[in-house]
């Protein structure tokens, strides 16, 4: 007899039953584009709709997903939309170049994101989430609340800070990590004439409150920049070797311009640190709700830190805490969709027989938010379960039907990072405190740019209480 205990169901929108009107759908899209999905987009290996004549196809099924991302990714660039919200915040960042730009940025990068480069972080990210979390000291002996979704922002910004740029980025470091929420807010949002494919040029009203915040941002970065190359020109024997002094050693013939480092630097320290913070945080809510989950967690923590292994270890000795951040990421995916548009026909057949056509011009969306929540791939798909995460089980998982971080050429490079950190925090938050929900938790998952709680997630922190 199985007496496990129901999985919890965190919220989520009810996909629609009905075909939205165009109204509909511009309302929804502007609102929260997560409720734009109906039932087939939860049930359907792939589904066809259109929007204002234009088509776009919803994927879901691994195997063509392999297909676009992989087997055939030349003949699929980044979609106009996804391009006119996000190129005038990032540019030729990572995220939004294409092409030689971002065959060069990709290449100039990846050596410090190597799994080998990444573990080394480890000692700076331990010590920063120790430092952060002494700020829940005062008052956690009566259970103070705080606003999580807010904390793990300040703290993913420490750790970004301390690891990639050596915590030398110019700029009120008081204020800094609200700037980059307002960038990412202000900006980063659907505006209805980029539903009308309007050319850049055009106004987005919806962002005329973002370019104030983005010139300050963007001069924090040159600042940044600046300070770094007077310090590699004056004092170069005492010059980290990190992320910044990595980029700025590559500009020239050959390597990036000044801008596209200054983009790429923006591009970590905005996006960086937002996706492994709204993680988190959904994270910690949702162990919250699950104390068999927590109580597992927290032996396997206690255990971990008990016997003095090193950080760098506690990714492969914490199968729980490891398993608890991948189920909220398949909950939560931070980045929602994956928007791609075919540069030719296309064709793909599965192994049983059925076909798709794929025309010249189609949008296609690859959607982590209906793929992770798929009833044709997930036992229970709605329910928090981290034990589908732990190494016993994680083989029946389909390589690409979990895609937090993306796949294939454009997989996230900052993965192995992102979830070494996200350990480690988790590790040294839960060690001495429990987050629990309150009364006045109204969660609900809204998209603007990353999957995060409509009004903040207010959290009720206690010390725990250690076994001697």
């Amino acid at each position: 007899m199985d007496m496990r205990p129901e999985p919890f169901v965190p919220p989520a929108p009810i996909p629609h039953t009905r075909p939205l009107s165009k109204l509909g759908v511009i309302r929804k899209a502007l609102r929260n584009p997560l409720e734009l999905w109906g039932e087939g987009s939860f049930t359907l290996p792939w589904i066809e709709t259109k929007f204002f004549k234009e088509r776009t196809l919803i994927v879901n099924d691994p195997g063509l997903i392999r297909h676009i991302l992989v087997e055939n990714v030349a003949n699929y660039e980044m979609s106009e939309i996804r391009q006119l919200v996000l190129r005038p915040i990032l540019r030729d960042g990572l995220l939004t170049a294409e092409g030689e730009v971002w065959k060069r940025s990709r290449k100039a990068m990846a050596p410090v994101f190597t799994p080998r480069h990444a573990k080394g972080f480890a000692g700076q990210m331990l010590a920063k989430s120790e430092e952060f979390v002494e700020k829940y000291a005062a008052g956690s002996a009566e259970g103070a609340v705080h606003d999580v979704s807010v904390d793990m922002t300040d703290l993913t910004y420490a750790l970004l800070s301390e690891t990639l740029f050596s915590g030398e980025i110019a700029g009120d470091k008081e204020s800094v990590s609200q700037d980059v929420d307002d960038l990412l807010h202000r900006m980063g949002r659907i505006d209805p004439m980029d539903m009308l494919r309007a050319p850049p040029w055009v106004p987005r009203l919806t962002r005329i409150g973002g370019r104030r915040v983005m010139e300050k941002f963007r001069g924090i970065v040159s600042d940044t920049m600046l300070q770094r190359q007077t310090r590699m020109r004056e004092h170069p024997a005492d010059v980290p070797q990190d992320f910044l002094t990595l980029l700025l050693q590559l500009e020239g013939p050959g390597g990036l311009s000044m801008a596209e480092i200054e983009d790429n630097i923006l591009t970590f320290i905005g996006a960086g640190h937002e996706t492994t913070a709204r993680a988190l945080a959904w994270t910690l809510y949702c162990v919250a709700q699950s104390p068999h989950v927590r109580d597992q967690m927290e032996k396997e923590i206690d255990a971990v830190l008990a016997s003095d292994a090193e950080p760098v270890e506690w990714l492969d000795l914490m199968p729980w805490v490891r398993a608890a951040f991948e189920e909220a990421l398949r909950l939560y995916p931070p980045a929602p969709s994956i928007n791609r548009e075919a540069i030719e026909d296309d064709h793909w057949a599965s192994p049983d027989g059925r076909e798709v056509f794929i025309d010249k011009g189609v949008t296609v969306l690859v959607m982590p938010w209906t793929l992770h929540r798929h009833s044709l791939y997930w036992e229970k798909p709605a329910a928090f379960m981290p034990e589908r995460f732990l190494p016993e089980n994680r083989g029946a998982i389909n390589r690409f039907q979990y895609l937090p971080f993306g796949a294939g050429p454009r997989t996230c490079i900052g993965a192995t990072f992102a979830m070494q950190e996200a350990v480690i925090a988790l590790a040294v938050m839960m060690r001495r405190y429990r987050f629990d929900v309150t009364p006045q938790m109204d969660v609900w998952p809204v998209q603007k740019l990353t999957t995060q709680p409509r009004d903040g997630m207010p959290m009720r922190v206690s010390a725990r209480r250690l076994q001697s």
